[in-house]
């Protein structure tokens, strides 16, 4: 089965809006490519039209619709991709024009999704996606689908029963919403947990493939799926790291964002995405080394900015600084250029993210008395403890660092003080 869809021959077509940034729609369609490769196919053919804007009815002109037919016929493909998210008429008249498979970009994704799902709630999240986006696409699919059995575009619940009973489509939707709010509320309970514990938790964001599970593989120790592709990571993991004085912080990897994710995934992953919006503090994380690392950088926040995650501090990692010809320039800051393959970068990054905290955090000097260990055990582990020092005459330490505001630790500080 692996081998046949590994097989599978691609053409993928884009319109360039003439009016639009050539560079960019270039990027747009090396990442098409780079998509297709990660679900399994190989492209043998790119096709692009220039127009005002793309067609209403067929997306590309008549002419260019007659020769993509053609070159289907020619090289035996077995699907076309389509480079924006077509219309379900759109998507319709093409299928028939041609009588081959025909997905759009948002429907790469989240077949891609469909694979690399792996947890019961991921998995859902993918299905319920899907099926919103498939509902109104479905008229004019099943026979080719039938055909093909298998593949890009076929996985997950994009087959061909999908057609039988769309009352069934959509009871199946509420029941994995049921299963999803169930869900959320776990994570919401584990994440007001972690908050209680007084846990400081950092999300780690970025567009796919910038190299976060790599850099919380070089922190921790992790046993995160790295893989230079596409939407390696789906489901988030999180792990304790120390900073250099000794304060614990939780770090939480997220999937990666793309440009123009499809509005379906945004509003599936929802629980997920609360990760970004609940944490304490964000690294972005850019691959400097990428061509169209600047778009990267502002899809992701602009996304940020969506999720209302605008006030989070947050630290720009710009990766693979050994990749980079040519000079670099940080549009961000407080930002860092580093390679997660250097040791002694590790250790800067983790040098400069104390450093970026500590600036989001207010100063505390404090006397603890002898006997109170386990409140300096909570200082040194909660806090970002610059120095301590016992006083023999009075048996207490006094105690300097910065401290979160609003954390319990800081308030039990102040209450104590002013006794």
């Amino acid at each position: 089965m692996e081998q046949r869809i590994a097989k599978q021959t691609v053409i993928i077509v884009g319109v360039e809006e003439k009016q639009g940034d050539r560079k960019a729609f270039e990027h747009r369609m090396d990442e098409l490519e780079s998509l297709v490769k990660t679900a399994g196919g190989t492209v043998e053919l790119k096709v692009e039209q220039a127009l005002d804007h793309p067609v209403a009815a067929t997306y590309i002109g008549k002419g260019k619709l007659f020769e993509l037919k053609q070159a289907m016929d020619e090289i035996s493909a077995d699907l076309v991709i389509f480079n924006d998210e077509l219309s379900p008429s759109q998507l319709r008249n093409i299928s028939t024009e041609l009588d081959a498979l025909v997905l759009d970009r948002t429907q790469l994704i989240l077949d891609i999704f469909a694979q690399r799902a792996q947890s019961k709630e991921g998995k859902l999240q993918v299905e319920l996606a899907q099926l919103n986006y498939l509902l109104p696409r479905l008229r004019g699919q099943g026979h080719i689908m039938s055909r093909l059995g298998g593949g890009i575009g076929t996985r997950g619940p994009g087959e061909t029963q999908l057609e039988v009973d769309q009352r069934h489509i959509r009871q199946r939707m509420d029941d994995i919403k049921s299963q999803l709010e169930q869900v959320v509320r776990h994570r919401t309970r584990y994440r007001e947990r972690r908050k209680r514990n007084q846990a400081f938790q950092i999300a780690l964001v970025g567009y796919t493939n910038a190299g976060k599970s790599t850099l919380l593989n070089r922190l921790s120790q992790a046993d995160v799926m790295v893989e230079d592709q596409l939407f390696a990571t789906l489901d988030p993991t999180t792990k304790k790291i120390r900073l250099p004085k000794g304060m614990d912080v939780l770090l939480s990897d997220t999937v990666g964002f793309i440009q123009q994710l499809p509005t379906t995934l945004i509003a599936a992953f929802r629980s997920t995405l609360e990760e970004v919006t609940g944490a304490d503090f964000i690294v972005h994380v850019v691959d400097a080394s990428h061509e169209d690392a600047v778009n990267h950088e502002e899809s992701v926040n602009r996304l940020l900015d969506d999720l209302d995650a605008q006030h989070i501090p947050r630290l720009t990692v710009y990766n693979k600084r050994d990749l980079i010809q040519g000079d670099f320039f940080a549009l961000s800051t407080p930002s860092l250029l580093l390679s997660t393959m250097s040791d002694d970068d590790i250790q800067r990054f983790l040098n400069k993210l104390e450093q970026t905290i500590e600036d989001a955090f207010v100063p505390y000097q404090v006397s603890v008395q002898a006997y109170e260990g386990k409140l300096l055990h909570r200082l040194k582990e909660e806090t970002i403890v610059h120095e301590e020092t016992f006083v023999e005459d009075g048996e207490l330490y006094r105690v300097r660092g910065y401290a979160q505001q609003d954390s319990a630790i800081y308030h039990l500080m102040t209450r104590s003080e002013d006794k």
